[in-house]
């Protein structure tokens, strides 16, 4: 457990999703898997979001339940001095209830044992759909022994529900704590991107040969330095032609004097993620080319995160960044103004799309692509389509989630120039995504994520140093 977290967050949490059950239900939320690496290692162990929200709790094999009355009951490792020699300490079935303000515990081997009784006499099971493989056999095995026991009086629950849209709903708003941490995590992030810069630069200054991986590992020794966990998803080190790759992985390809570098990087912190681009010189001075889109794509995020406040839609950093992104690529040539017209033509028809194919931002949370719907939930009737002008397939569109203060979203616009008939070769090869962390609040959005430069004289100023 977390012990910077308030125990009474945990508390408060859990009485929220009883509340939200329905009378007579049950809720079971399962932790994640521990998974083999290869013979005898496992890959570093992570707890699953969810569960950890309702509990702080980071051991594996373990399982929560809550019931609609408010009982909470653990599943977890049994104390084995043995193994504890091997694996390391356990909080044990018999110190949780009281370290984690809980109802009850027992060991997970009585799992099977427990849950059919804790089951029985219940309307509704909601559980995580889709996310634990094994998890719905598991219940259908428990409800079966429920069954079993009809003849005697026992009511088996009749409706089996997806926890995951309570969950969600309440994972989206983020409250001061989670803040709180988010903006640490975001800190030593910005910190991380400013070392493989000011690294990428010396290293050239001074001849050597320079590798994606050596950026890495600047990334992650500034993670760790200063208390980070883990990544919180793996690094994109991009140079030259490769950050016009999406979703690239740090390799071995050279960094090389006159390219670009995109870094998407960002660490977990006590289970938050953060998640920051940044785009550089290698040699800490842009080209003439290099900083004409550099410059579009700033002023396209500029829109985007004046565009991000409450009562604003989500899409509307999208829409408006692309407003931006449309007309600039008219203007420096990228498009051709006698064949696709204005920039409202460049938007209707979706030509853009040929540069900029992804989304603007995503949710921000314990998970990097956090959970929570991105349609309005009061507003799911109010449904439109249309025809997509590039595949021609019908498209359903909902009402965009309002935006309120306490949602945490990223803001990350890009161009991706890979080589193609009329568009000019002093751009080919060149990539570039700038992104932030958005916290909305009663002013618009805090950019939390600025503590690494963003404007290209800045970045070219912090590499000289």
């Amino acid at each position: 457990m977390n012990n910077a977290t308030p125990h009474a967050l945990y508390d408060a949490r859990r009485a929220l999703v009883a509340s939200q059950l329905g009378k007579d239900s049950i809720a079971i939320i399962p932790t994640a898997l521990e998974r083999p690496r290869n013979r005898d290692s496992d890959y570093l162990y992570r707890h699953d979001s969810y569960f950890y929200y309702l509990t702080g709790f980071t051991e594996p094999g373990a399982t929560l339940v809550i019931q609609s009355d408010g009982t909470t009951t653990l599943f977890c490792q049994p104390k084995d001095l043995e193994r504890e020699i091997w694996d390391g300490y356990r909080l044990g079935p018999e110190a949780a209830p009281e370290a984690l303000g809980l109802s009850a515990a027992h060991s997970n081997t009585e799992l099977d044992q427990h849950l059919p009784k804790l089951l029985e006499n219940q309307h509704t099971v909601w559980y995580p759909f889709a996310i634990h493989p094994g998890l719905e056999g598991r219940i259908d095995g428990w409800l079966g022994k429920v069954r079993a026991r009809v003849r005697y009086g026992a009511l088996c629950p009749e409706q089996q529900r997806d926890l995951c849209s309570i969950l969600d709903e309440m994972r989206l708003v983020k409250d001061a704590h989670e803040i709180a941490t988010m903006r640490r995590a975001a800190q030593i992030s910005a910190g991380a991107h400013i070392r493989a810069m000011q690294l990428c630069a010396r290293m050239i200054k001074d001849g050597k040969d320079v590798r994606e991986y050596h950026l890495d590992a600047e990334l992650l020794h500034e993670f760790r330095l200063h208390g980070s966990q883990y990544p919180a998803y793996s690094s994109i080190v991009a140079a030259g032609a490769n950050a016009c790759v999406l979703h690239y992985r740090a390799d071995v390809a050279p960094v090389k004097s006159g390219d670009l570098v995109l870094i998407d990087a960002g660490c977990e912190l006590d289970s938050y993620a953060s998640d920051i681009t940044r785009t550089f010189p290698a040699n800490g001075k842009f080209t003439g080319a290099q900083k004409e889109l550099y410059e579009l794509v700033l002023a396209s995020q500029e829109a985007a995160a004046a565009a991000t406040k409450p009562g604003a839609r989500f899409i509307d950093p999208h829409d408006a960044a692309v407003k931006v992104l449309a007309q600039g690529m008219l203007d420096v040539g990228l498009l051709s103004k006698d064949k696709h017209g204005s920039a409202q033509d460049v938007i209707d028809t979706r030509a853009y799309f040929q540069f900029y194919m992804h989304r603007t931002g995503h949710w921000l949370g314990m998970d990097v692509h956090d959970c929570g719907g991105y349609n309005e939930l009061s507003e799911l009737d109010k449904t439109t389509e249309r025809k997509d002008p590039l595949s021609n397939e019908t498209i359903k569109n909902r009402p965009s989630r309002i935006l309120r203060e306490g949602m945490v979203l990223t803001i990350e616009p890009g161009i991706y120039v890979r080589p193609a008939p009329g568009v000019p070769e002093k751009f080919h090869h060149i990539g570039i995504r700038i992104e932030d962390d958005a916290v909305v609040n009663g002013k618009g959005c805090e950019l939390i994520s600025r503590g690494v430069p963003v404007k290209a004289v800045e970045i070219e100023a912090l590499m000289t140093k």
